[in-house]
């Protein structure tokens, strides 16, 4: 692997001074006092990606999603008026889940003319507003336009559906910044096929982020998937970044091409030779009328380097969306249910395979991802175990692990201002 030039500076993380090199503390992965805060300063405040428009393609269409670290659930619809709205999933009746099947705990999803409360059948249409109260008569003085469902601030960005639970949140657009506005116009709305993850991870949410900001880690962790061949130069190597890049509270990384196809298909495992794909992907762009996946927008590759290969931008605080070259994209979401445990969500995009053997290639990414994800998940609980401990807090950084040491000061940043808010 070659050597990528650094900033002139020295290192990608003297560009920001304001991060500091020395060891960056962990006590705000083990500290309940500290989730309770960032409960209230990050997850009730700022834009939370829950899906996309392609979950609700069609009037009447809807899905759920359960917000643990909000203490809530919410209910997205496309109304009449083909608008996406999103409400807080709660009948006004007296408070019972409105949208839910055997298991309140379960997301769903499905398509009705209206929303009934299975409890009194009090009704609601698309829009949000009280259509029906049964026995109307026995309540007093009720205006059924004042009890209509509870909404949600609802914006969506490039085809993904993003709520906020503080209604006086600036734009979604001005909170995704530039970072989000360099790669608009890339094709998400073709890529529809979809295989999806989702498993509960005993570790605190910022470390699973952790795991994913840095490939410092891969040539050691996983270097089974590779030939053995391979793998000893990968870690003879060892790894470095195209482009390092923070628009706060937003960052990403931009890598180099692994093996989208390899130089030499004897690097690679003999299904990787026969289906043409593997963790990177198919070796072959998909084929989209009208696209040229050449003429990428700005912020895709933001080196311009002939080596690219992924690029993984994380939007604070719990989404990551990663562009491969090779023509598909992959999202990251992490939901804290408690200081020390939090869902994992992975879900592969991909434009609609058109053969059989483009399935097959989906299916092996798919797959190979899956491998690569227990691996990182499976060290995460062993980190959170030893950082319980208490007995080593501070622990150093390097310049790979920029991203890492961003999070952690942007998570302390939204949870000082709280704090200090709340005297």
């Amino acid at each position: 692997m070659p050597h990528f030039p650094k900033p002139s500076v020295g290192s990608w993380t003297e560009q920001y001074p304001e991060l500091g090199t020395a060891p960056v503390n962990y006590e705000d992965s083990i500290d309940p006092a500290h989730y309770e805060a960032e409960r209230e300063a990050i997850f009730k405040k700022t834009w939370l990606n829950i899906g996309r428009v392609e979950q609700v393609p069609r009037v009447g269409n809807y899905f759920t999603k359960e917000l643990a670290v909000a203490d809530t659930s919410i209910v997205v619809v496309r109304g009449k008026d083909k608008e996406i709205r999103a409400f807080h999933n709660l009948c006004r009746h007296r408070g019972n889940k409105l949208v839910w099947n055997d298991y309140p705990g379960e997301e769903v999803s499905g398509t009705c003319r209206q929303f009934t409360c299975k409890y009194h059948a009090w009704r609601y249409d698309l829009e949000g507003s009280l259509t029906f109260v049964q026995q109307e008569g026995e309540f007093f003085d009720l205006d059924k336009s004042e009890f209509g469902l509870k909404q949600v601030r609802c914006e969506i960005w490039e085809g993904f559906v993003f709520i906020n639970l503080d209604q006086d949140a600036e734009p979604l657009k001005h909170y995704l910044g530039d970072l989000a506005k360099g790669i608009e116009g890339y094709p998400f709305h073709e890529m529809t096929e979809v295989f999806s993850y989702r498993a509960e991870v005993g570790s605190n949410w910022k470390l699973f982020i952790d795991a994913f900001a840095e490939f410092y880690h891969a040539p050691v962790l996983h270097q089974k998937q590779a030939t053995k061949e391979e793998a000893d130069k990968l870690l003879g190597y060892g790894f470095e970044a195209l482009h390092y890049e923070i628009k706060s509270p937003h960052s990403m990384v931009s890598s180099w091409g692994g093996m989208s196809p390899p130089k030499d298909p004897r690097m690679v495992k003999p299904i990787e030779r026969v289906l043409k794909s593997g963790l990177f992907g198919p070796w072959e762009r998909p084929d989209i009328e009208g696209v040229e996946l050449d003429q990428l927008p700005p912020g895709v590759n933001p080196a311009g380097h002939r080596s690219w290969g992924v690029d993984s931008f994380h939007f604070f605080p719990n989404f990551m969306l990663l562009v491969w070259a090779p023509g598909w994209y992959l999202t990251y979401h992490y939901w804290p249910t408690a200081v020390d445990r939090h869902i994992f969500e992975g879900k592969l995009y991909f434009v609609p395979a058109k053969t059989a053997q483009e399935r097959l290639q989906h299916e092996l990414a798919a797959v190979t991802f899956k491998e690569y994800a227990l691996q990182d998940s499976n060290t995460l609980e062993a980190t959170q175990t030893m950082l319980k401990s208490r007995s080593v807090l501070d622990f150093p950084l390097n310049d790979q692990e920029i991203l890492l040491r961003h999070l952690h000061k942007v998570a302390g940043d939204y949870v000082k201002e709280h704090n200090n808010a709340a005297g």
